[in-house]
């Protein structure tokens, strides 16, 4: 009975990490592959509220296409390094390539990278 009460516990505890790490995996994957068939654009990225002038309550991503800034869903700005940090989004705007389309007046992110400094686009 102890054994089987044992077994229990580890199948009721063990999943929870297992989840989790599949789902970080299923993200991280939807972001880190480009689709080949759908056009790559380079766009401004940065935090909303501190660089591109959008209203909110905290830190959040964003990106600047056609002169437009949208938050943008599928990634998050703590993705991409520390924002607060120098080169951080908080501190300034960055370049990103990205895929993905505007929803409801937000980016959703299929793709998202964050280009080195050396790597502007101008």
């Amino acid at each position: 009975m102890k054994n089987l009460l044992h077994l229990l516990l580890l199948g009721v505890v063990m999943p929870v990490p297992v989840v989790q790490a599949q789902s970080a995996a299923k993200l991280a994957g939807a972001i880190a592959s480009p689709n080949q068939r759908r056009p790559m654009q380079v766009v401004e990225a940065a935090c909303g509220q501190c660089q591109l002038g959008l209203s909110g309550k905290s830190c959040d991503l964003a990106v600047r296409l056609n002169g437009k800034a949208y938050f943008v869903d599928g990634t998050h700005i703590d993705s991409h390094g520390d924002a607060h940090a120098n080169d951080g989004f908080c501190q300034k705007i960055r370049q990103a390539q990205v895929q993905g389309e505007v929803l409801n007046d937000r980016f959703v992110a299929t793709y998202f990278r964050l280009l080195p400094e050396a790597d502007k686009v101008p």
